[in-house]
């Protein structure tokens, strides 16, 4: 154990070497690769994720998190073994994308909300793409049919909620505390829903003076986070983008999209989705685009299975942006390696069963936009549809995971075995 710790840092500075040494011989390449990275970065993830982040900072300040924390106990804690704060994070996650769900678990547990098996949990399935980005870049302008949209975020949302239920069992077993005293004496279901919302008011209040922070001075840093964090995870998209060039021009990737056409003939799958699942092993925008230009002799269903998987995966791009944002915590990576495998094996699976249910008489008709030529041109949208597309989508997780939270309340009983 010890020689292969000492010979890994020296394979990691082989590795950059050889990397420096490639991009001096085809410096070109390198530079164009470099461009379209920045291009990613500041017309699909910036614009779709910055507002978030600001915004979730701005929610744990005011104590937002506390609150549904109490309310969505009942759900959160018998599903995935989390506490009621993981709806929150859930819920921004699934309205912005990645990696804001490892941002905001990390803050969790910077503030002791949860303990180091539960933010292994919650990061577990709440790294997952924004739908914004599925219905305009991928579905819109990478398959140019608007009306796979659905089976897709479906698809890749369920298997998510999928991955959360089977990562309860990560981790040691044991039971959740049982209700507080104050408790004990009221009887009626109703009667509990209203005591709750009260220690849920009174919880955000208690987290908001707690903070300390003015408005201005919560603004201000919850900027400043943001831009930290956007800057580098449009760092690592650029360096991943630089990468699979050189890997082009070596012609290491023409070797693994050989052998992954293999495997697919084996498994009696098109082999021409190859493309699509190498380029998204590394990068989840190169692989979504990979999967709508597979071609016609592809039937659809496949073409959007792979662009599942490659969205469920995330990309190595998304994997160092986790890994960056979690480096400061004691959350290990290797439980989000494993999630990030069963997502992006069950959401395929999803879609092929859930294609002629949801389509129905869906054919491989093209869906043309005004104004749309390529896959970037389409997800450069307005910002305002952006910010309020996803408000909408964080607003109705938020109701719909408390609505079944209060169903929850009401028919399971207050001492939940985890």
């Amino acid at each position: 154990m010890a020689a292969t710790q000492k010979w890994i840092p020296a394979m990691i500075a082989f590795a950059l070497l050889l990397m420096c040494g490639l991009m001096a011989m085809f410096p070109a390449e390198s530079w164009h690769a470099g461009v379209r990275g920045l291009s990613i970065w500041w017309d699909v993830l910036f614009p779709s994720l910055f507002p978030f982040l600001v915004l979730s900072e701005l929610l744990l300040g005011f104590g937002i998190v506390h609150f549904l924390g109490t309310m969505l106990n009942p759900l959160m804690r018998p599903l995935f073994r989390v506490p009621g704060s993981g709806g929150f994070v859930f819920a921004v996650s699934c309205a912005s994308g990645y990696p804001t769900g490892a941002k905001l678990t990390a803050q969790l547990y910077e503030q002791k909300l949860v303990t180091r098996e539960e933010g292994e949990r919650l990061v577990s399935f709440t790294t997952s793409s924004d739908p914004i980005f599925m219905i305009g870049a991928v579905s819109v302008g990478f398959f140019h049919n608007a009306a796979i949209a659905p089976v897709l975020v479906i698809a890749h949302y369920a298997s998510a909620f999928i991955v959360g239920v089977l990562m309860r069992f990560h981790g040691s077993s044991g039971t959740i505390p049982s209700a507080p005293a104050s408790d004990a004496h009221l009887l009626s279901s109703g009667e509990r829903q209203k005591n709750r919302v009260a220690r849920a008011i009174r919880a955000m209040h208690e987290a908001r003076l707690a903070d300390g922070r003015p408005l201005g001075e919560l603004l201000r840093q919850a900027v400043a986070s943001s831009l930290r964090l956007i800057i580098i995870v449009g760092g690592l998209v650029v360096f991943f983008s630089v990468i699979m060039e050189l890997l082009v021009q070596t012609g290491a990737l023409g070797q693994l999209y050989r052998f992954t056409e293999h495997l697919l003939q084996l498994a009696g799958l098109p082999s021409a989705v190859s493309h699509s699942l190498v380029g998204g092993l590394f990068e989840v925008t190169l692989g979504a685009k990979e999967a709508g230009a597979a071609g016609s002799a592809v039937p659809l269903p496949y073409k959007v299975a792979a662009a599942a998987f490659v969205l469920s995966w995330g990309g190595l791009s998304v994997h160092a942006q986790i890994m960056s944002v979690l480096s400061h915590t004691p959350l290990r990576y290797g439980p989000f390696l494993l999630a990030r495998v069963i997502h992006a094996l069950i959401a395929p699976v999803l879609v092929l069963l859930l294609w002629s249910p949801i389509t129905g008489s869906l054919t491989q008709s093209v869906f043309h936009p005004s104004g749309v030529i390529s896959g970037q041109s389409a997800y450069r949208a307005d910002w305002s549809l952006i910010l309020f597309s996803g408000i909408g989508v964080l607003a109705g997780m938020i109701l719909f995971m408390l609505c079944i939270s209060f169903m929850c309340s009401r028919f399971l009983p207050r001492r939940i075995e985890r």
